[in-house]
């Protein structure tokens, strides 16, 4: 009989590891973490996994240990002999630095790309990167899912009269893309960042005025961007907005913005647990089943492509 693949956990992503397990009728691995008095990490698999293809489902946000965790989860299943390791990163961590911008800083996407590598990791499965050409950071597989069809269906019913809204430049292809699901227009915002979690607005390309508006991007940290493009977005007369942002970070006063805002509703994903909902204005749509379906594919050796085709209508 075929070995089915083995599914693990780590600290950061228990839930969402149990819906894809569920999804998949399968059985979370057994895996033991532990710390020492003074926080180093230890791991140990509870069960035999020689010969064995193993996904290792971790999200890499802060604190900076679940990517610790990470790494020597993987070098465990390395050396107890599992035959191909996966790296399942649901929130790909240390990503908004991808390249130097400015003198002596560090280009953490591509640190991060070479500690999976040397951690031992055969392949990496991820969603919604922030910035796509940091699959070219890696030298093994690399499939990077989209997790705009988790949203889309949910306003195709009241798509008329409805924009897609990029915060920025750099997220035009992704408000693309939601636009072409949903036979929308495409309206930006172009502003300008002074320094980290502060930006400006600075001018609506696009026609907003008397349509619901769909706010999209790939996650929200300090809520600052999102709420100040609300504000932009209602004084140049949009009717209800709407946020559709797969990482929900929500660090600093985020949720006391998105709560004292405007918007009708977020929808997010669980590549992070929700801190709160702020007053039920944050709406949670699993990813579980997009990522089963990528595991359970990727383990036959069939295609995935059809799950991240981002402009796929």
């Amino acid at each position: 009989m075929e070995h089915q693949p083995l599914i693990f956990s780590g600290t950061s992503s228990k839930e969402l590891t149990e819906k894809i397990c569920k999804y998949l009728n399968l059985t979370p691995g057994l895996i033991d973490f532990r710390r020492f008095s003074d926080g180093e990490i230890w791991v140990k698999f509870m069960e035999n996994i020689r010969g064995r293809d193993v996904f290792i489902v971790q999200s890499t946000h802060p604190p900076a240990e679940n990517l610790m965790e990470l790494l020597i989860t993987i070098d465990a299943a390395k050396r107890a002999s599992a035959t191909r390791v996966t790296a399942v990163i649901p929130y790909f961590g240390y990503a908004r630095q991808d390249r130097k911008d400015q003198p002596r800083v560090s280009i953490t996407a591509k640190l991060v790309a070479n500690l999976i590598t040397v951690a031992g990791a055969d392949r990496v499965i991820t969603m919604d990167l922030h910035a796509a050409q940091i699959q070219g950071f890696f030298d093994i597989p690399f499939d990077h899912l989209y997790a705009s069809p988790a949203f889309t269906g949910i306003f195709k019913e009241q798509a008329e009269n409805f924009v897609v809204v990029s915060p920025d430049m750099g997220g035009i292809k992704l408000a693309r893309s939601y636009a072409k699901r949903l036979d929308a227009g495409l309206v930006v915002i172009d502003k300008r960042r002074p320094k980290h979690n502060q930006a400006e607005v600075m001018n609506i390309i696009g026609e907003v005025e008397g349509k619901n508006v769909l706010l999209v991007d790939d996650l929200i940290d300090t809520g600052g961007t999102f709420v100040s493009s609300i504000k932009a977005l209602k004084e140049k007369g949009a009717k209800d907005i709407y946020g559709a942002i797969t990482h929900p970070l929500l660090s600093g006063e985020a949720i006391i913005r998105i709560k004292d805002s405007e918007i009708k509703k977020l929808y997010v994903t669980d590549s992070i647990p929700l801190k709160s909902d702020a007053d039920g204005k944050i709406v949670v749509r699993s990813a579980s089943g997009l990522f089963a379906e990528a595991i359970i594919r990727s383990s036959r050796n069939e295609s995935i492509s059809s799950l991240f085709e981002i402009d796929k209508s």
